[in-house]
């Protein structure tokens, strides 16, 4: 068993660990962006697959993953992680549809609410320690989750037509603009920025140059907030305007 997962804060990260040490120790996970982990996917049948949903849809960054790598997936027996701020309805379904089209197995789907990781946008900001009882709660579901798969049973959430209508009918018909494509708005304050090039070296998608000290945004942002959150001086927003709290997984151990 591998454990292959896309993180930008370090939530799901978290959940996809947890859950495959107590599973089986030996078990080794890979970010989508490590250059391994191809040959790890082909090299193993049992697969716990993990992405946060944004909008009760799938992080542009991983719906190419599963297609551009669609002849990975043939004869996988493949569990899905689906972690979430508040709601996706069918989280997980939008990744199995893709997978159980490339000749894929799936076992089950399990949904974990861990806090939220959107830190410009204030509807969603708890305190510190609510997001630390939500990763306890978050802990206890994935031991129980971990319990039941040991004794052959898998929870399946996510994976109904009943969940499928609600992630459509809940945001994703309202929300699909913003998943179907990569972000195109990301903003910087210059008079904050220090041009340290953090943001640089830790973007997934390669989208931010630092050229003269001036920092620019190529158009390919798939919306993780690890820019967001890791800036030292809080130059950086994406979908609102103002820094209200940034989310790292480390805060809430």
């Amino acid at each position: 068993m591998i454990g292959v997962y896309f993180s930008g804060t370090g939530n799901t990260k978290h959940c996809l660990e947890y859950l495959l040490n107590l599973l089986d120790k030996n078990a080794v996970s890979y970010s989508i962006e490590n250059e391994n982990v191809k040959n790890a996917i082909q090299s193993c049948d049992d697969i716990v697959f993990a992405y946060p949903v944004y909008y009760s849809y799938l992080p542009k960054i991983v719906d190419e993953f599963v297609k551009n790598n669609f002849q990975l997936w043939k004869g996988k027996k493949i569990f899905i992680i689906a972690t979430m701020g508040l709601f996706s309805g069918d989280g997980a379904g939008c990744s199995a549809r893709l997978f159980k089209k490339y000749g894929a197995k799936i076992v089950g789907g399990l949904h974990i609410k861990m806090p939220d990781s959107i830190g410009d946008v204030k509807l969603l900001k708890k305190s510190l320690e609510e997001n630390r009882r939500i990763v306890i709660k978050a802990n206890c579901k994935i031991e129980k989750t971990a319990k039941r798969i040991l004794s052959g049973k898998y929870t399946k959430n996510g994976l109904s037509l009943c969940s499928r209508l609600l992630g459509l009918f809940g945001q994703r018909l309202y929300f699909r603009k913003k998943t179907g494509q990569y972000y195109d708005r990301v903003k910087i304050d210059i008079e904050k920025c220090i041009s340290c090039g953090l943001c640089v070296s830790i973007c997934p998608m390669k989208n931010i140059t630092v050229n003269e000290s001036v920092v620019r945004f190529n158009g390919m942002c798939t919306m993780c907030y690890r820019c967001f959150s890791n800036c030292p001086k809080q130059a950086i927003t994406i979908i609102g305007r103002r820094v209200y709290e940034q989310s790292k997984f480390e805060k809430y151990r």
